[in-house]
């Protein structure tokens, strides 16, 4: 049991939920429906388990290849790769079910749409080119998307600003991610651009980029009428410490200042998203 729910990373779906939450607050147009955000929550957490079951059985030949995912169940041979491949199957189909029944047919499709995108691009081309990266982050950035239509039933600007923030705090995230294990990666055949370009010069300048991007998206919520100035000079606050993380990186590229952007990047989340629902305005 324990290999099984290995399979579907459960610490990267509390993240998601987590994400998925937010949105369906700031989607909500009138009282808390709680079975409507059990159901997103249970639904999304349902076709995350499944995608990154699949992702697994996709790439257990390279994960076998890397120190940090050789003891993963499918390459040690826990699991078999065609019970992997049943079990991500069964608990996608519920997530999708649960999503159209349980919240709307909106929320299902782009759950599914962020499946598929996942599967079906960012995981082959990870092979191909280190643009994988970028393809990545459009499902990547879905989780809110999904709890905001949960919500609301539809998408407005409310739910565009979240998509934008998860999207562009990705790239410092698993750049730093990239940075740290691109040994790893290259021993894998994945593409990731640390791997392409060993020098790291191209990999901190699109932390940098994608931090300093990022300052001015985070304040959308505030603009939107979505949070109030606590919200608006935390973010700024924030902002500035993941570009001051980031810009360590271009000026000492080693995995210690990697660890540091990957350490930021993990507390920039979910603290702009508490002072978010802290200053929430009434949309």
């Amino acid at each position: 049991m324990r290999d099984y729910i290995a399979l579907t990373k459960p610490r990267v779906t509390w993240l998601i939920l987590m994400s998925t939450a937010v949105g369906y607050w700031f989607g909500l147009q009138g009282g808390m429906q709680w079975m409507v955000l059990f159901h997103a929550l249970a639904g999304t957490a349902l076709i995350a388990s499944g995608t990154f079951t699949l992702n697994q059985w996709y790439e257990r030949e390279a994960d076998a290849r890397m120190k940090r995912t050789r003891e993963r169940p499918i390459p040690a041979g826990r699991i078999a790769p065609r019970a992997a491949l049943i079990f991500g199957l069964v608990l996608s189909a519920a997530g999708f079910a649960q999503l159209y029944w349980g919240a709307n047919p909106l929320t299902a499709w782009l759950g599914l749409f962020t499946e598929v995108s996942y599967l079906g691009l960012y995981t082959p081309l990870k092979q191909r080119s280190w643009h994988a990266t970028t393809v990545g982050a459009i499902p990547g950035a879905m989780p809110p998307m999904l709890g905001f239509a949960a919500a609301a039933g539809t998408l407005t600007a409310e739910a565009w600003a979240l998509y934008a923030i998860l999207f562009l705090w990705q790239f410092p995230h698993f750049y730093a991610i990239a940075w740290m294990y691109r040994d790893d990666y290259a021993n894998a055949g994945i593409k990731m651009l640390p791997v392409v370009e060993p020098d790291g010069i191209s990999t901190a300048r699109q932390m940098v980029i994608a931090s300093l991007i990022l300052i001015p998206v985070s304040l959308t919520p505030s603009y939107l009428n979505m949070a109030g100035n606590v919200y608006l000079f935390g973010a700024l606050l924030l902002g500035c410490i993941f570009v001051w993380a980031s810009l360590r990186v271009a000026r000492e590229r080693n995995a210690v200042r990697a660890r540091g952007v990957l350490l930021a990047s993990v507390l920039y989340l979910p603290v702009l998203y508490g002072l978010m629902l802290l200053d929430k305005h009434s949309l």
